[in-house]
């Protein structure tokens, strides 16, 4: 006989939880990607900031150019190279009309005048004018998306989809293209187009959708191979369904970052072309443009450089910081690469 103690007893065991409520299996909501994207990418700070900049340049850029009364080519000589002058912000000491130690405002008899920005060797608003140029700037970043998106990606997508001769072909023929500097394209254009944001675009059109073509290119070769790509062709899908209703939609968060990425790549040419004279004509404004005029009257004027200087690096970083966030957010393994 055993002893009683050895006997299990219903009491010799008790329920690691109080109540059966415990015990039934935890639901976790279910999340669609679009929301797993719009989460990873608001724990990026530098996104969201890079973001906000980039809603502020945009919202600046429309109203401001209206502010103040003046337009861009508005000429006043006699309130030429007046340096900053802000309401309020002036009782601190600080953009109050004075350089070298007395008030310039004062002294042309403008004492009731205001230029946030100070003006220029002609007399024009600088606020109005660096506004502008960013209006323009904006444009020639939303005209490089969308070459990016029509020619770039369809250029790449059907490249790595056929394959073989065609994409030998393709691919040449766009190393063709991207061997002829965009300076030179954009002088030749010059001689049979208007000077101006024509002809920059038509470069941007001839050059600047390569770098996309090939990132459209090398993700069409990851895919294409894929089972449910086979699966497609064995059901008779066409070409056409194949590359646009099954491989776009898997890379097409690739193609976006690849946009944003472009977008100070464009920004920066628009600027480069126009600080070397190539780019919009006089009396038009473009951050380029205000920047070459400045460069001249740095020494004796700072104040018509750095305002053009500061929103340029604001708009580029923004960006930058933008579509490196939508990189992380679309691919969060990326980050760690």
């Amino acid at each position: 006989m055993s002893n009683s103690k050895d006997i299990i007893q219903n009491d010799d065991f008790t329920l690691a939880y109080d109540t059966d409520a415990h015990l039934i299996d935890k639901n976790y909501n279910t999340s669609s990607y679009a929301k797993d994207v719009w989460y990873n990418f608001k724990k990026n700070k530098g996104a969201v900031f890079g973001a906000t900049i980039i809603v502020l340049l945009i919202f600046m850029s429309i109203i401001g150019p209206h502010l103040t009364g003046h337009t861009y080519k508005s000429i006043i000589i006699e309130h030429a190279s007046l340096v900053p002058r802000i309401p309020f912000i002036e009782k601190l000491g600080i953009f109050n009309g004075y350089y070298k130690g007395y008030d310039q405002y004062a002294a042309k008899g403008v004492s009731d005048i205001y230029y946030l920005f100070g003006t220029d060797t002609q007399g024009r608003d600088l606020f109005t004018r660096v506004w502008s140029g960013t209006r323009i700037s904006l444009m020639i970043a939303l005209t490089a998306v969308i070459i990016d998106i029509f020619i770039g990606m369809v250029y790449g997508l059907i490249s790595g989809y056929f394959g073989g001769k065609v994409d030998i072909f393709m691919q040449r023929f766009a190393e063709i293209l991207n061997g002829i500097p965009t300076l030179v394209v954009v002088t030749l254009l010059g001689l049979v187009l208007p000077q101006g944001i024509v002809s920059i675009i038509f470069a941007l059109m001839i050059t600047g959708w390569i770098p996309m073509s090939r990132i459209a290119r090398a993700q069409v070769f990851k895919l294409k191979e894929s089972e449910f790509i086979l699966a497609s062709k064995t059901l008779g899908a066409s070409h056409f369904q194949i590359i646009f209703k099954d491989i776009l939609p898997n890379i097409f968060g690739q193609i976006i970052i690849m946009s944003m990425f472009s977008i100070p790549s464009a920004i920066f040419t628009e600027a480069f072309l126009s600080f070397v004279g190539l780019g919009v004509p006089a009396p038009l404004a473009s951050l380029g443009s205000l920047i070459s005029e400045g460069y001249k009257s740095i020494t004796i004027y700072p104040h018509m450089l750095f305002s053009a200087l500061i929103v340029l690096s604001l708009l580029m970083l923004s960006f930058n910081l933008f579509a490196d966030g939508l990189r992380d957010a679309f691919d969060p393994k990326m980050k760690q690469m």
